[in-house]
């Protein structure tokens, strides 16, 4: 344990602006239906069913985007600046063709969306917020380009600041165009979908800049235009055999959710509005636990480059540590608070009062969320992606989707039944997934890569990375 304690400030170090970077991308969906959320119950529930399907698309894309992660932490770890160069190119070559196949694509779940037996009103509202929503797939998929790389090397308080400014931009955007202020027009619902675009398009430009323009990044991105043009196959088809099963895991955990969401709405507008409402709260804490598990991917990725299989598995328990201590937390809050955070999304009673219970049940599902997702990073790190992707295959669409339908249709559980069955599946991949690590980072499990030279390390963000000191 003394070395695991080790390991918890540097983790630490490096998860803050990655957590607060993760919760940059949930605060505009945040953001989005506490001000709609105002206009009334059926709006809420068409961003439901709006966010419900764009998000199964976006995670695909972030889990693509992931995969870049692993593979600059294990270059950095080797010192090999040609290499970052190279996978620099690749990642923002394979990050933009998936914005724009991704992009594409959510311009035809409009087709879809008639035959999800949701309400034909809650369908008419939902259509043009995916459709412009749908577009900021791209922006979002060239900053996530960008970031991830610059994450790759330990330097994780740049997108921290971009998202930040990016959800300041977005809740000016949304409080204008929703509601009419400062001169723009009320759009109501579509004045949401507006902002996420823009805010977006903000966001990928200006890490672009930075990650193209920094000084301190000169050696590690390529010098020449013609590098640019002419990305390396290799690196193409290294990245998306690395970020393809990290989204289609992601895909599967958020389309369960996503298919809850839909369930919910065969129960009626009044529940899919109070399940939005609790399900857009859970996702805060779950996002920052993504940042203490991005972080364990970093230092997990970094060590096993560097040759250190023992301090890579350190690193990984860290996180797992530092993910319970800060998701037990999050549930007791949420027990303290659950009648109380629906209330500023909308004051309907009843919706108040169904979003409150379900908030009881995602306290307690708290831990599980959090050790499935550090456990997923920690694996990211060791570059094992494909059997996590077969259990959340498994615990979601095998055990927690049927068990959740029989509870809530056949037994009359309505929305509780729903949410019980998706926490059974949280706490099985969590499980699962620790005995992974465990076996997987145990001794002799990997071949360690050769450690590099000690003069590489000269950034202190790097050198935290190691969880050496910075100075």
């Amino acid at each position: 344990m003394s070395l695991v304690k080790a390991h918890l400030r540097p983790t630490i170090l490096l998860a803050y602006p990655v957590v607060l970077s993760q919760l940059g991308h949930i605060l505009v969906s945040v953001c989005d239906s506490v001000m709609v959320g105002q206009t009334g119950k059926l709006p809420l529930a068409a961003v439901s069913v709006g966010v419900s399907t764009t998000t199964v698309l976006m995670v695909l894309g972030l889990g693509i985007s992931m995969g870049a992660v692993p593979r600059v932490a294990a270059a950095n770890g080797r010192g090999d600046d040609d290499a970052l160069g190279h996978l620099l190119v690749g990642t923002i070559w394979l990050n933009t063709l998936a914005g724009v196949l991704l992009a594409g694509l959510s311009q035809l779940l409009p087709l879809v969306m008639p035959h999800l037996g949701q309400a034909p009103e809650v369908v008419a509202l939902a259509t043009p917020w995916v459709r412009v929503v749908g577009l900021s797939l791209l922006p979002l998929m060239v900053f996530q380009g960008f970031r991830e790389w610059a994450e790759g090397l330990g330097l994780t308080r740049q997108a921290m600041q971009l998202s930040i400014a990016g959800n300041v931009v977005n809740a000016l955007l949304c409080y204008a165009l929703i509601f009419g202020h400062f001169g723009a027009p009320a759009m109501g619902l579509m004045g949401a979908a507006w902002a996420t675009l823009i805010a977006r398009i903000g966001m990928a430009a200006l890490m672009a800049q930075y990650v193209l323009r920094a000084e301190r990044l000169r050696t590690k991105r390529p010098a020449l235009v013609a590098t640019w043009l002419r990305p390396r196959l290799a690196e193409l088809r290294g990245q998306l055999a690395l970020g393809l099963p990290i989204g289609v895991q992601m895909m599967f955990e958020v389309g369960a959710f996503a298919a809850s969401a839909l369930m919910m709405g065969w129960l009626g507008i009044t529940t899919q509005a109070a399940h939005q409402i609790a399900i857009n709260v859970a996702s805060v804490t779950y996002m920052a636990a993504t940042g203490i598990a991005a972080a364990a991917t970093i230092r997990v990725g970094n060590l096993r480059g560097a040759g250190d299989l023992a301090g890579a598995r350190q690193a990984g328990f860290a996180a797992y540590w530092l993910a319970f201590g800060f998701m037990g937390a999050m549930g007791l809050l949420l027990i303290m608070l659950r009648n109380f955070v629906p209330t500023f999304y909308n004051t309907d009673p009843v919706v108040v009062a169904q979003a409150a219970s379900l908030l009881a049940i995602a306290a307690a599902f708290q831990v599980s969320d959090g050790l499935q997702v550090v456990g997923l990073g920690a694996l990211r790190g060791l570059e094992d992606v494909k059997v996590p992707s077969v259990v959340a295959l498994l615990a979601y669409w095998a055990i927690a989707l049927p068990l959740g339908y029989f509870l809530a249709f056949k037994l009359h559980w309505g929305a509780t039944g729903i949410w019980v069955g998706l926490l059974t599946g949280l706490s099985i991949v969590a499980v699962v997934l620790l005995q992974r690590f465990r076996h997987e980072s145990a001794p002799g499990s990997t071949p360690p890569a050769a450690r590099p030279p000690a003069e590489h390390f000269t950034d202190a963000e790097e050198l935290l990375v190691l969880g050496q000191p910075a100075g």
